[in-house]
């Protein structure tokens, strides 16, 4: 997983230190701040702390994820032996997640340009990957070189990470029966492609529903509510998530208008060439996995790609698709030599694409 725009929060759900929409709510803030509120400087100093103690955390987990991230590497030499024409898939169906993540934002933005929308988001994801909390800031500042109102693409960025985040906490509890019921049919990766596209279409249904009607959010946030209360010891018992998860989804459906439903489709459809390619990967290395437990080391990897200690979820989605790979079935080798493939087509590759796009773009807009 990529983790483009997803570090990004919410409306209403807090700040993480990348300036979308509490970004704006600060600005605000701080313009009309009375006398006795903590001057700029002081929250300047915060901000800093606060991204020290961030690259900090990131280090110690490098620093423990070394050694899977070293034997992954260390299996370059398995990619002689690749099946090149799935290999080749595997750059085509990444490239064609990225074409359903730019139409997303068009669809965010309300425009039918292509070149700014590509150009900010790959630029934006390189950045990220080395500056925690940037890739919405850098993004929304680009855009607005390019002509389009910063506020509005502020917005438009945080409505489509707000579907990014909702279509990946969604896809295990959709793919859980699968996962469960271990899915007994003939192994290879025909079973695994027909299991991802049934639970991509569910995922088209819970999303047109949850745009639909309130009731399936209130359902879920009443559920995670007494989970999370009811597991955890804490203080103070969380209260109104189903009303905020209600206020989230109206925030992206205004944001979004009348295109919520192309817009759900393509949010889908980014995730199913991402899953896609991952398919690909593993037939480039000659494995046959259980089919529902390459939906798992997908939906893992996804969920670890959030952990907001490493860029992407550097080190842990590595350790987590290949220890579920080997779960499903691949050797070691092939489990390595997959990994390794697929991240350097998602998360490495996109990083020297995001510095072509940002000099393309300063070609364009001066």
């Amino acid at each position: 997983m990529r983790g483009r725009w997803l570090a990004a929060t919410l409306p209403g759900m807090g700040t993480d230190g990348t300036g979308t929409d509490g970004g704006r709510r600060g600005d605000a803030q701080e313009a009309g701040r009375p006398s006795g509120a903590p001057s700029s400087g002081g929250v300047a100093w915060r901000q800093r702390v606060k991204r020290g103690v961030l690259l900090l955390v990131a280090a110690v987990s490098l620093y423990v994820l070394l050694p899977t991230l070293a034997s992954v590497f260390g299996s370059w030499r398995s990619l002689s032996h690749l099946d090149w024409p799935f290999a080749v898939l595997v750059l085509a169906c990444e490239a064609a997640s990225y074409v359903c993540l730019w139409e997303l934002d068009r669809i965010a933005l309300g425009t039918s340009a292509w070149f700014p929308i590509a150009c900010a988001q790959l630029a934006g994801n390189a950045v990220g990957r080395f500056v925690p909390g940037a890739p919405t800031p850098f993004a929304v500042e680009m855009l607005r070189r390019a002509g389009f109102d910063a506020g509005k693409a502020a917005a438009a960025l945080t409505a489509s990470t707000g579907l990014q985040l909702a279509t990946m906490a969604t896809l295990p509890l959709l793919a859980l029966p699968a996962i469960i019921g271990g899915a007994p049919i003939s192994r290879g990766l025909a079973s695994a492609a027909y299991l991802g596209i049934a639970v991509l279409l569910l995922l088209v249904a819970a999303g047109a529903a949850a745009f639909a009607t309130d009731r399936p959010l209130e359902l879920v946030g009443r559920g995670v509510q007494w989970l999370l209360n009811h597991t955890i010891r804490r203080r103070r018992h969380v209260d109104g998530l189903p009303q905020q998860l209600l206020a989230d989804r109206d925030f992206i459906r205004t944001t979004l208008g009348g295109r919520w439903r192309a817009a759900v489709v393509a949010v889908v459809a980014y995730t199913g060439f991402d899953y896609l390619a991952l398919l690909c990967a593993l037939r480039a290395v000659g494995a046959t996995p259980r089919p529902s437990l390459v939906l798992l080391a997908y939906t893992s990897a996804g969920l670890l790609a959030l952990l907001p200690f490493t860029p992407g979820g550097l080190g842990f989605v590595e350790a987590g698709l290949v220890g579920t790979l080997r779960l499903a079935g691949v050797p070691g080798g092939h489990a390595l030599a997959a990994t390794l493939l697929y991240r350097l087509v998602a998360y490495w590759l996109p990083i020297p694409a995001g510095g072509v796009a940002y000099l393309l773009f300063r070609r364009r807009y001066h």
